[in-house]
């Protein structure tokens, strides 16, 4: 008899322990497959101190191989899932195609930034949903402090080093915590020009700071917030975005040249393709994760509308606790049916929360107690030690280490801002390839700086887009001569023609040093439209942000087509 093929799609917090789980189960009786575009499983919980140079990226990334012994690891996007024929199309990092098939599967691909009909927001923002995003925000916010400092221009400069975030959930938050000590941190190392010191502003249209947790804890967040200096404005949010700052929904204009996009997730498009039935975006399944009529598919984590045992009639929230018992339970499930054991519903009742908040502030209630402070601090970062499923020594190390010394605020200029663009169905991967002047579109100015540029999309790595090795190199060439490149595409394997004499407009001239110069820019050039990987809904998802349905959508989403893991 033939070993069950289990396949898994993604390897966030409920693809990946539904693997290990399986894994330890299965004992080498069922051939596990996981599907995934990257090699590891990032913990979302600590991306912003890696955009606060509190941890260097790897800390956050678990290799899959070494953490899920005895899984194959196919890497690839899934674009799209035959039920019918029990196969799974993908797409492989250098752009081959490739399909799976299996007689179980289990859908755990996650979610995605949500972009609401917010004029200029998909063009300016940026999300935080992967490690390439929160790469990106670290070296933006320490060139806007860099060229702030060498700045004549008072009022660039103070724009330079204003920072909006919108969403005060988890993720906003910690990230307006986190990102307020790093920019405090460069200031005190290079003095402000008049008293211009960073500016932080945490919008949110709810009444106060993490609204979907209990309010001991969102005075603990909000006071540690104001005290730090984060200007907090509730009942705010943003009505149009622009290259020289936002206009806010109370009639006042903020310059600045970043802003952050945390106001909640959706989940992955995939699941629509599935052509199943969905409650709010999320595949509808039963209390053990299966979808109906199809008792060989599981779904779980952000993509699934697990019913809430403790909540009748609902849902559970789309947070990584839950994400994480998903997989675990999703697991049981899969082997169950194989008969290796009883099948068992998803129960579940939260033992509390965490919110980290830098340094020795933090706000927790484990097992229902409030806490603040140093012992809240300490619970946050014990939780996180416990729950990552590998680097916990060098994660302890980074701690221990930026206790003590100096943050590094380098940038390493390796992702650009057209590389990560808001509206995509892969947040995991930076887009490579084509850049600014690629196949996908023209060029056009960075929304965030003057010298980025973004554009459409070329190949991943393929023939037709530029190699991560060759953007590094081009980068660091360009770096040694002082200016910063625009990504290219190679020209086609042919033999180049002759040149003619270039004239030079101005004098006549001819000649093979006369070099023709461009006129200015005249404004900014409109964002291109980008071909997509797959593409999500064209309008604002009806409620599967469970974060923060105090966001209204008002009307339907107006974005380009963009190539292609929820908070804790």
């Amino acid at each position: 008899m033939s070993r069950p093929r289990i396949v898994i799609v993604g390897a966030g917090f409920a693809g990946f322990h539904a693997a290990r789980t399986l894994s330890r189960m299965s004992r080498n009786r069922a051939d596990i497959t996981v599907l995934n575009p990257t090699d590891y499983f990032l913990y979302v919980p600590l991306l912003p101190q890696v955009a606060a140079g509190v941890l260097e990226p790897r800390r956050v990334a678990v290799s899959l191989s070494a953490g899920l012994p005895g899984v194959r690891l196919v890497l690839g996007e899934a674009g799209r899932v035959d039920l019918d024929a029990r196969t799974v199309h993908f797409t492989g990092p250098e752009g081959d195609p490739g399909t799976l098939g299996y007689d179980r599967l289990v859908l755990a691909v996650g979610s995605v930034n949500k972009l609401l009909p917010v004029p200029g927001v998909a063009e300016h923002a940026h999300g935080f949903r992967g490690l390439p995003e929160a790469l990106y925000l670290r070296d933006h916010v320490t060139r806007q402090m860099e060229l702030a400092a060498a700045e004549d221009d008072p009022a660039l400069r103070a724009a330079r080093r204003t920072f909006v975030v919108v969403g005060a959930g988890y993720t906003g938050t910690e990230v307006a915590a986190h990102g307020k000590m790093y920019t405090d941190a460069q200031a005190h190392e290079r003095p402000p020009h008049h008293g211009t010191r960073p500016r932080w502003l945490l919008l949110d249209i709810a009444e106060r700071v993490l609204p979907e947790l209990d309010e001991r804890l969102s005075r603990t967040a909000d006071r540690a917030l104001r005290d730090r200096g984060v200007e907090v404005r509730m009942g705010t949010s943003v009505q149009e975005a622009t290259h020289e700052g936002v206009l806010l929904t109370d009639g006042g204009f903020v310059p600045t040249r970043t802003l952050v996009w945390c106001v909640g997730v959706r989940p992955d498009p995939l699941v629509e393709s599935t052509g199943q039935d969905l409650e709010r975006g999320r595949i509808v399944v039963d209390p053990y994760l299966q979808v109906p009529g199809r008792p060989e598919v599981f779904a779980c984590g952000d993509a699934a509308a697990v019913p809430d045992a403790h909540h009748p009639g609902s849902v559970t929230p789309m947070t990584a606790q839950h994400a994480w018992r998903h997989g675990r339970i999703a697991a049981i499930n899969v082997a169950a049916s194989l008969g290796a054991c009883a099948r068992r519903p998803y129960r579940h009742r939260d033992l509390g929360f965490v919110v980290d908040l830098g340094g020795a502030r933090a706000a927790a209630n484990p097992l229902g107690v409030p806490l603040s402070g140093l012992p809240a601090a300490a619970v946050t970062r014990g939780y996180h030690l416990a729950a990552m499923p590998g680097n916990r020594v060098r994660v302890a190390a980074d701690w221990l280490l930026g206790g003590v010394l100096p943050r590094q605020a380098v940038q390493l200029g390796l992702v650009r801002s057209w590389s990560v663009p808001l509206d995509t169905a892969s947040p995991e991967l930076a887009r490579v390839g084509g850049g600014p002047g690629g196949r996908g579109g023209g060029t056009g100015k960075d929304s965030r700086d003057s010298r980025d540029s973004k554009g459409g999309k070329g190949g991943e790595g393929g023939r037709d887009g530029e190699s991560v090795t060759e953007i590094i190199d081009n980068t660091e060439k360009a770096q040694l001569a002082g200016a910063e490149p625009a990504p290219h595409t190679p020209a086609p394997h042919t033999p180049a023609p002759a040149r003619a004499p270039e004239t030079d407009p101005r004098s006549g001239r001819t000649g093979p040093g006369t070099r023709t110069k461009r006129p200015p820019e005249v404004g900014r050039e409109p964002v291109p439209n980008r071909s997509a990987r797959r593409h999500g809904p064209r309008g604002p998802d009806p409620g599967t942000a469970a974060h923060h349905e105090h966001h209204p959508a008002p009307g339907p989403v107006k974005r380009a087509d963009i190539p292609a893991e929820g908070d804790s």
